[in-house]
């Protein structure tokens, strides 16, 4: 786990709510199927962020405990979803959820799993969750090689994020999510998604992003000015594509080690 993991996004909070990517709805769907989701399940969302994962559950209904460790991030949440009287923000972590036992049908997590403490959070987790409640991992997997903008777009980070790498190494794959389900099974989805950014659009994207460098860093205008370039070339009618696949890991963790 990143020693910094929880303080990453401070200065960044206002580009994650307005660049960052959703989650398709279909969500609901899979989950009403796989994990039993109805309008009365009672949510935890783990990271909950700037609430992006939370707006999906809270329009079908539900009452979601938004879970997050970053004040700045947290007060961003609380602001867009202000309009749900079914939301409630809670300061708090994976390894520290600060929710009592047994209080929720379903455990989410959107974006935020690889900045978990697997041990500790698979403890929290089970001791949350209701009998036979559920966890759901979702994440929005930018694709990386599909056009030329976005080859070229994954070699700016490469060169000039400030650990971009190593970020990107601790994304949530099928073997991280055997480790946390254990022997549990879950099952494993995917989505299509994507955005289409004007210049100022992809900038915010970029500086949303906790690897991106902070305009005192000496690698800021390099990057940006790199950025500019890659949108020129690339751009159709002043606009470029941003392409995921929203990855979604489900199961329980009933089964002890």
């Amino acid at each position: 786990m990143f020693q910094d993991a929880k303080q990453r996004f401070s200065n960044r909070a206002e580009d994650y709510a307005k660049y960052r990517p959703g989650y398709p709805r279909e969500i609901l769907h899979l989950m009403g199927a796989s994990c039993r989701l109805g309008p009365e399940s009672v949510i935890a969302d783990i990271g909950s962020g700037t609430g992006l994962l939370s707006r999906i559950f809270l329009e079908n209904g539900n009452r979601v405990f938004g879970v997050e460790p970053n004040a700045e991030m947290r007060s961003a949440g609380e602001e867009y979803l202000r309009r749900f009287a079914g939301f409630t923000s809670v300061p708090g972590s994976a390894e520290a959820v600060a929710l009592p036992d047994g209080s929720v049908d379903l455990v989410v997590a959107g974006q935020a799993f690889h900045w978990f403490d697997v041990e500790r959070t698979r403890t929290e987790f089970r001791r949350i969750l209701k009998t036979g409640g559920s966890v759901v991992i979702v994440w929005n997997e930018r694709l990386l090689d599909s056009t030329l903008f976005l080859r070229e777009y994954e070699e700016l980070l490469r060169q000039l994020g400030t650990d971009y790498a190593r970020v990107n190494e601790s994304y949530p794959r099928n073997e991280q999510m055997q480790e946390f389900f254990g022997k549990n099974e879950f099952r494993s989805h995917t989505l299509p998604n994507f955005q289409e950014f004007d210049f100022d659009g992809l900038s915010g994207r970029l500086r949303s992003s906790s690897y991106a460098p902070a305009p005192d860093h000496p690698q800021h205008v390099p990057m940006m000015d790199e950025l500019r370039r890659i949108f020129d070339a690339h751009q159709g009618n002043g606009r470029v594509r941003i392409e995921y696949n929203t990855r979604i890991y489900a199961g329980k963790l009933d089964l002890l080690e």
